[in-house]
């Protein structure tokens, strides 16, 4: 009898001290939450003894302090990210807005005929130029929308490409440059978005007009199961580039070069070559700034 009431009265101390034990460790977790509810931290919820499954409830508000951190650095990194474009395109535009003014200004001073249609000639490339930087600008802000998204369909590279290089004829004129232009007579045919791809072979190749020599070549062509495009220029100072850097928004490897760039062409050809299932890549070969792009060729082409 005396054994039994023992293990009864053993049994009872021993449920006390596990209520006891799983209260306080209720009370401490309550506590760490409202200190890191208070405070900017990166602590994580700890525990003494693991009873009544405190262990399993730990680990679990452990995930959910780890998610919250994480969307609240990739907030707070978008925000930064809208700032940053805020301030560098301000800088970049005020430039031909200055130039403009001063244009402006000029003609209405000037008497001279020919003068003023010299004046006029550079108005309309200053405005020109400023369009092409608010549409990079309003490209950049809509690929930065996770909720943005292309409709992909079947698309033939080589008549895109033809198309797109065709439409600098007059530049390249120009500007005498002889392109060297290399496109396969396969049809290559991948999923991607007709504008998506013309937006991406013009930043590209304005890139290399931009800031490359006399020189330019474009190649496209099949490698096993891809469509290889691939565009180059010569550059006079290849160590000037950082080529880990190229894509990165606003980077400029001559700034004197790009005062009416606003260095969002080819993160911009980026994001295009990535929503449309390809890689993209840059790279130093002596004296030539190559960017190569690979595309997976569609199986349902006809």
């Amino acid at each position: 009898m005396y054994i039994v009431i023992g293990i009864l009265a053993g049994i009872i101390i021993l449920q006390f001290i596990i209520m006891w034990k799983y209260q306080r460790q209720v009370k401490d977790i309550c506590r760490q939450l409202a200190f890191m509810m208070k405070h900017d931290s990166n602590m994580l919820i700890n525990h003494e003894f693991d009873v009544g499954g405190i262990g399993k409830l730990s680990d679990k508000l452990n995930e959910l302090l780890e998610l919250r951190r994480k969307e609240k650095q990739h907030y707070q990194e978008k925000e930064a990210l809208i700032a940053d474009t805020y301030t560098n395109l301000s800088h970049d535009i005020r430039t031909p807005l200055t130039s403009l003014d001063g244009y402006f200004q000029l003609m209405e001073e000037c008497e001279n005929i020919e003068d003023q249609k010299r004046y006029l000639s550079i108005i309309h490339e200053r405005i020109h130029s400023l369009n092409e930087m608010l549409e990079e600008l309003f490209m950049f802000t809509k690929l930065k929308n996770e909720s943005y998204s292309l409709e992909l369909t079947l698309c033939c590279m080589n008549r895109i490409l033809k198309e797109t290089v065709f439409s600098y004829y007059d530049e390249w004129v120009r500007m005498e440059i002889q392109p060297d232009i290399q496109i396969t007579e396969e049809q290559l045919y991948i999923h991607g978005n007709r504008q998506g791809l013309r937006r991406v072979i013009q930043n590209v190749i304005k890139n290399g007009l931009d800031h490359g020599e006399k020189k330019i070549s474009i190649v496209l062509e099949r490698d096993q199961n891809q469509a290889v495009l691939r565009i180059s220029n010569q550059v006079t100072h290849p160590e000037q580039i950082n080529i880990d850097q190229v894509f990165e928004r606003f980077y400029k490897a001559d700034v004197a070069r790009s005062k009416t760039s606003t260095g969002l062409g080819l993160s911009i050809a980026k994001e295009l070559v990535s929503r449309m299932d390809g890689e993209i890549e840059a790279k130093i070969e002596k004296k030539e700034f190559i960017v190569e792009m690979n595309f997976p060729i569609a199986t349902d082409a006809k």
